[in-house]
């Protein structure tokens, strides 16, 4: 089952926590679905400044109180 998949980031977690699918979250916030996955599943995977941007500027938009820190070890 594709909630209890021991891999998922804390990223990917808060995605599920939201109910939110990648797919949807790619297309709002303008990033590959490469990308997407890979800040779903590796939880050593620290984005780059751009998408990092575009990442965090979509999750504020659904809970303002979150920081980069919360999902990835920065």
């Amino acid at each position: 089952m594709w909630w209890k998949n021991p891999k998922r980031s804390k990223f990917g977690k808060w995605l599920d926590r939201e109910g939110i699918t990648q797919k949807d979250f790619a297309n709002h916030s303008k990033i590959s679905m490469a990308t997407m996955w890979r800040l779903c599943t590796d939880k050593e995977y620290v984005p780059g400044a751009m998408v990092l941007k575009k990442v965090m500027k979509t999750i504020r938009t659904i809970d303002g109180s979150k920081k980069a820190h919360d999902f990835f070890d920065i």
